[in-house]
């Protein structure tokens, strides 16, 4: 069972029509705990700040569950926005500290680097460059391009959980994965045929 995280932050109806679209019409909306502990793969959007997603997370009672699942159980989750910056150490959006799982942490484009008349946030279309291989990109043979809509960046300690880089201003890591942990900074619920095509490769090899 794939579970879409309800803790009151994210496009959750999108991504679960985009799923249905992409091959898995189950895909289940919930903040049952009941629910996420049966759960066989689990997907963590958001959007809004790092340290209100933090305190949603608190406040549902996901945070622990989320570390037993992810951690111990190791059930593959996949992180969209504000979702895969909470998995970074904290954020320069705030004080809160992330979930910790990757390395690093959230900060904000240093727009001393930009060139031209680069506005944050960081919206619309972008390239992306996969930098390592991964099952998420498997048969997508055109160059992938999502839609984007972000201020903050990842910045993880270890170059090896980035998957993806994307390029505004200067590049910049758009996606990790490590393991049973997967995120990325962009949309692909709102993504179309890349997008659907990332979400499939989800719900069919992990």
């Amino acid at each position: 069972m794939l579970v879409i995280l309800d803790y009151k932050i994210g496009n959750l109806s999108s991504i679960q029509n985009m799923l249905k679209k992409s091959g898995e019409p189950k895909a289940l909306i919930t903040n049952d705990i009941g629910a996420i502990r049966e759960a066989t793969k689990l997907i963590l959007p958001g959007v809004g700040s790092f340290d209100y997603g933090m305190e949603q997370l608190r406040k549902s009672g996901f945070y622990d569950v989320l570390n037993e699942r992810v951690l111990h159980d190791k059930v593959t989750i996949l992180g969209i926005c504000l979702g895969v910056q909470l998995f970074t150490e904290g954020s320069d959006e705030g004080s809160a500290s992330g979930l910790g799982w990757i390395k690093g942490r959230t900060v904000s484009f240093d727009t001393a680097r930009f060139s031209g008349n680069l506005k944050v946030p960081n919206m619309g279309w972008v390239d992306i460059q996969p930098v390592k291989t991964s099952r998420l990109f498997t048969d997508m043979h055109e160059e992938p391009r999502f839609y984007f809509v972000h201020s903050y960046h990842l910045q993880p300690q270890n170059t090896s959980d980035i998957l993806v880089n994307a390029n505004y201003g200067y590049p910049y890591a758009a996606g990790v994965e490590r393991d049973n942990i997967i995120g990325v900074q962009f949309h692909p619920e709102k993504s179309h045929k890349f997008g659907m095509k990332l979400l499939s490769n989800f719900v069919k090899y992990y």
